[in-house]
């Protein structure tokens, strides 16, 4: 593996090349909310072997790309925010509802003998207010703002101040769910139910993994593409 990449950051690696996002999670290796760190120090973390990873690379850049796979990190700001609002957004709006009935049920139904599931239903319902609150933060304050920028011939004068306030926010607030996601994780034993889990269980788990692997892909998206692109519009309109 060459120094260049042990030493991009994960995030990066991915803007570069969309389909090493399946890699990673495949790996367990974090490149939404830990996307600034370089690989190597990501890899480390893991306890994984290096070449290991670099062939798993490697093969992955011997497929060819999904047919309507695009190149987020040369849209617009305004194709990206349109894009989060009208796919991730309306996934979580969908979704989570139908989570809390899915935890909420099997919580009830089997809680008694797997304390775990109430765990599962307490943090599944903490993070569905906490998404349900940061992504009308982002419609109605943070993509306008972004949308704004995308078109702006001279620095525009937001209520915040800059950009980067509002921004700083959305991060932490997305720390906050991968810690969530991440328990969720840990709680259900990466998703795999008990050889007599009833089939609303087993919707259960796969449902919560699909949020997982969609919450990663949404993440990213903001992290490491469209906040990178509203704070570098906004530093170069003020010079």
């Amino acid at each position: 593996m060459s120094q260049a990449l042990l030493e991009a950051s994960v995030g990066e690696l991915v803007v570069q090349r969309p389909s090493r996002a399946r890699v990673f999670e495949k790996l367990g290796i974090d490149y939404c909310c830990g996307g600034k760190k370089p690989l190597a120090q990501a890899v480390q973390e893991q306890g994984l072997n290096l070449n290991e990873v670099a062939e798993a690379l490697e093969q992955e850049k011997q497929r060819p790309a999904a047919d309507g796979e695009r190149d987020w990190g040369t849209a617009s700001m305004t194709d990206l925010c349109n894009h989060i609002e009208s796919t991730h957004h309306a996934y979580l709006k969908q979704e989570l509802p139908r989570l809390e009935f899915l935890t909420t049920k099997v919580a009830d139904r089997h809680g008694s003998r797997r304390a775990e599931l109430i765990e599962i239903r307490d943090v599944l319902l903490g993070l569905k207010a906490e998404l349900e609150s940061h992504m009308a933060k982002e419609e109605r304050i943070l993509f306008p703002m972004c949308r704004t920028l995308d078109t702006a011939e001279k620095a525009p004068s937001f209520h915040c101040g800059s950009v980067n306030n509002p921004i700083e926010a959305m991060v932490a607030e997305h720390e906050d769910a991968g810690g969530a996601l991440s328990r969720l994780r840990r709680l259900s034993d990466d998703y795999t139910p008990p050889a007599d889990a009833c089939n609303t269980y087993r919707a259960m788990f796969d449902s919560l993994h699909q949020l997982e692997r969609d919450m990663h892909q949404h993440v990213h998206k903001e992290n490491n593409i469209l906040f990178r692109k509203a704070v570098k519009a906004e530093r170069i309109l003020n010079h």
